[in-house]
């Protein structure tokens, strides 16, 4: 069984912030005391730091679940309640998170040591002493911690590398990756000898240095699930030049040609950015016999599909297997990554907007909607973190939530869309009687 793992889906829950407390001060000799209750802590974030230690997302596979700690709760004598440490959670170099509902991009970690948080952790509750008044100089008012962040996410993993090497199977690729670097890639006479990516570093005569990919073989229809393409193919668009590994020998029976045009065709159906990368097309196996006359053949043929004005792609012969000219290969690879830029993986439509904490005008508070039983429910974003974070235990806290909800306009919509005195409305599990 192989065990490399490049797609995970994971669970994280930030922690909740802890409650804040009702107390007073009691203290002999102490006339009017006062309220003392103290602020509930913060809770944990959940963050992923990169560790270039860690080359698969294979700690993921038995543990999907991430939930970081929750901040104490406040304390008499106006202590606060100490806030949580945050959850590192370890990902390699190259791993994409996504949100798992909406599919956009939360963001891309490629740099060692890089952070990110994940999951936000609640702020704690307020404490008696926060809500203090000339008008109310002993409250018994409350909040509960604000509720962590929870969400799914879908992590995937694409290799850092400068190059990518594609081909059908059995065109030499592997044989190529152990000659010009110090990686043992498994080589067979059989189809689908590599079954994970492969990664070596080469550094050239000229002392240029770059990080090469072997990825497994392609085959036609790869970009639509056959063979093992469709699974290795996110790892060649971190790439920045492609080297396209051909036989040149026809030893497996097929045009040397139609094999260029299939690979493309693949590369091209999986994802339109990959034909931006430039090509070098590698000339593999040219000590078996009749490759020379292949080469030729295949020389004029795409030279035929090229405008006089277009740049035929650079054609290298070599032979993996005699190490016959790989300098000229690599020297030109160096060179042609110097030139080439970064590409962009992602639109701005992809990518998950920046959080905003502020007052969304268009934002709705609240929405109404009506069960079977004729009860009325309110939900929304805004209303339910309220809801959440109101002290039920204490009549105060009660008494402040049907203010908040008047204030937002509750009363109003109810009353406005049919409600009467004594119906029943819903708040998550929480119900209770309409007054008008």
């Amino acid at each position: 069984m192989s065990m490399f793992l490049d797609t995970a889906k994971i669970k994280v829950k930030a922690g909740n912030g802890g409650d804040g407390m009702v107390a007073f001060r009691r203290e002999k000799y102490v006339p009017n005391g006062g309220p003392w209750g103290g602020d509930g802590g913060r809770g944990g974030n959940v963050v992923f730091v990169v560790d270039e230690g860690l080359r698969t997302l294979m700690d993921f596979r038995y543990n999907r679940h991430f939930k970081a700690q929750s901040g104490e709760k406040g304390m008499t004598k106006g202590m606060h309640g100490r806030g949580a440490e945050d959850l590192i959670v370890r990902v390699p170099q190259g791993t994409t998170v996504r949100d798992a509902e909406t599919g956009k991009i939360i963001t891309d970690l490629i740099e060692n040591g890089q952070e990110f948080i994940v999951a936000h952790g609640g702020r704690g509750g307020r404490g008696n002493i926060r809500f203090a008044t000339p008008k109310n100089p002993a409250p018994e008012i409350s909040e509960n911690g604000e509720p962590g962040q929870e969400r799914e996410l879908q992590l995937e993993l694409k290799i850092l590398a400068d190059v990518g090497l594609v081909g059908f199977p059995s065109v030499g690729k592997s044989t190529l990756l152990s000659v010009i670097t110090s990686a043992k890639p498994k080589i067979g006479a059989y189809h689908f000898t590599t079954i994970v990516p492969n990664l070596g570093m080469v550094r050239t005569q000229s002392g240029d240095s770059f990080a090469v990919a072997d990825l497994p073989g392609l085959i036609e229809g790869a970009s639509q699930g056959v063979g093992l393409g469709t699974q290795f193919l996110r790892h060649i668009e971190r790439t920045r030049v492609i080297l396209h590994i051909i036989d040149m020998s026809a030893s497996e029976g097929r045009d040397p040609y139609e094999d260029y045009l299939a690979i493309n065709k693949e590369l091209e159906s999986y994802n339109l950015r990959l034909m931006e990368r430039p090509q070098i097309i590698v000339a593999n196996k040219m000590d078996m016999p009749e490759s020379q006359e292949n080469l030729e053949e295949f020389k004029k043929k795409i030279a035929a599909n090229y405008d006089e004005f277009e740049d035929l792609p650079p054609i290298f012969p070599i032979s993996g297997l005699t190490k016959q000219g790989l300098a000229p290969l690599l020297d030109a690879t160096a060179e042609l990554l110097d030139k080439t830029p970064e590409f962009l993986l992602y639109d701005e439509s992809e990518m998950e907007e920046e959080a905003y904490y502020g007052f969304d005008e268009e934002e709705k508070p609240f929405e109404i909607g009506r069960d079977d039983d004729a009860t009325w429910v309110l939900s929304g974003e805004k209303l339910m973190k309220l809801f959440n974070m109101t002290n039920f235990d204490r009549d105060e806290s009660v008494m402040k939530f049907a203010r908040q909800l008047r204030g937002m306009g509750v009363d109003e919509a109810l009353r406005a869309r049919g409600a009467k005195d004594g119906d029943l409305v819903r708040i998550g599990k929480f119900e209770f009687e309409f007054v008008d």
